[in-house]
């Protein structure tokens, strides 16, 4: 098992606390929110991509998936109880804290920061699917892979998104897609997951 914190762990995540209390506020004052995804839509989006992944890789016998924390982990463990029901053969889950300032917030002044990771296995030459919840600029995206080539040489890495919601800033292109929303940059997209928020689904909703 790999772990490490840094002395910032503390106060970057009660900003991220901070920033992601205020979009859930957001969301819920704002009339004008739209339902993307619901609850079967999400459970399709993530057995589809659960398959892909059988497909790709012609089995899971060498993947490790790692979830960016928080609904990427949520995600990545779904995603391995789907392919453990499909292939009847368990895949490992690690994850990784990158926080400060995520890939989905229109405000940022800083790139993402690691701040620790739990991977119970070594990656090694395996193939590595990160799993997260919204795709964007690519900065989150492009932390977690420094992260992983720093721990270990997988042979491959993956990405596994369930939204694409558009508007790079670097040249990364999700492997796997539950759903690609186009969007506004004055827009947002919240994912909502019943582990952390008590249902399944995907909202879109103007800033302004």
């Amino acid at each position: 098992m790999i772990k490490s914190f840094t002395s910032t762990t503390v106060s970057c995540l009660k900003k991220q606390d901070f920033f992601m209390a205020g979009m859930k506020r957001q969301v819920s004052r704002n009339l004008d929110a739209k339902k993307i995804m619901d609850e079967k839509a999400v459970a399709r989006a993530l057995t589809r991509l659960a398959h892909e992944i059988i497909e790709r890789n012609e089995g899971v016998e060498s993947v490790v998936l790692i979830g960016i924390k928080t609904r990427g982990i949520y995600l990545a463990d779904r995603l391995a109880q789907r392919i453990h029901n499909i292939e009847k053969r368990s895949v490992t889950v690690g994850e990784l804290d990158i926080t400060l300032y995520r890939d989905d917030l229109r405000q940022k002044k800083e790139d993402p920061e690691i701040l620790g990771s739990d991977i119970p296995v070594s990656i090694e030459g395996k193939t590595v699917i990160l799993c997260d919840d919204v795709l964007y600029t690519g900065r989150t995206a492009r932390a977690a892979m420094d992260a992983l080539m720093d721990i270990g040489r997988p042979q491959r890495i993956q990405l596994a998104v369930l939204v694409d919601r558009g508007h790079r800033e670097l040249p990364i292109r999700p492997d796997y897609v539950g759903k690609n929303i186009p969007t506004a940059k004055n827009e947002l997209i919240s994912v909502r997951l019943d582990e952390a928020d008590g249902e399944d689904s995907v909202l879109i909703f103007s800033t302004r």
